[in-house]
C-alpha cells in the first residue's frame, strides 16, 4: 500500500469536507469549502497537500507562510487531517515532512502549528517528529 503526497485539486474537496467534519469537528458545508479550496489553490502563499494510497485520499495537509515583526518568516500549519482508519501508518509523518520541505524551499526558517490542549495524542506525536512546545496559549474569536 503506496503512499503519495500530492498537490490537492479541487476534485478533492468531499473528502477534505469528510475529513475536516468526522477527523477535526468542523462542519463546514461542502460548497464554502469549495470555495476555499478554490482560493488558496490560487493564492502562492498557500499549499495544500493531499495524502493517496491506492487511488483513495486519507489525509491532508494546509499551510500558509506568514511574516512576524518579531521574528524570520515562517509557515503555519492551518489544518492537518488522516483518516481514522490510516492513523499510525506514517500518513501524517508523510504530509508533515512534505510541508516541512516545501517550507524549506519558500525561505521559512520554522513550521508552526496550533492544537488543542486536549489532543495529547496528537501532541506525543508533533513531538515525536521534532516540534516543540514553549507555550499555552488561549485562543481567543470574535465573530463579526
Amino acid at each position: 500500500m503506496e503512499l503519495m503526497i500530492r498537490d490537492a485539486v479541487l476534485a478533492d474537496c468531499p473528502v477534505i469536507t469528510r475529513l475536516n467534519r468526522e477527523e477535526m469537528g468542523y462542519d463546514y458545508p461542502q460548497d464554502k469549502t469549495f470555495a476555499k479550496l478554490q482560493a488558496c489553490l490560487a493564492n502562492p502563499a498557500h499549499k495544500i497537500l493531499a495524502a493517496e494510497r491506492e487511488g483513495r485520499v486519507v489525509g491532508y495537509l494546509h499551510l500558509e507562510t506568514y511574516d512576524l515583526l518579531y521574528a524570520d518568516s515562517m509557515v503555519n500549519v492551518l489544518g492537518i487531517a488522516v483518516s481514522r482508519d490510516c492513523r499510525h501508518q506514517g500518513v501524517g509523518k508523510a504530509l508533515l515532512s512534505a510541508g516541512e520541505a516545501w517550507a524549506k524551499s519558500v525561505g521559512a526558517a520554522a513550521v508552526r502549528l496550533v492544537s488543542g490542549e486536549t489532543r495529547k495524542g496528537a501532541h506525543a506525536f508533533y513531538q515525536s517528529l521534532g516540534y516543540t512546545g514553549n507555550k499555552l496559549q488561549r485562543n481567543f474569536k470574535k465573530y463579526l
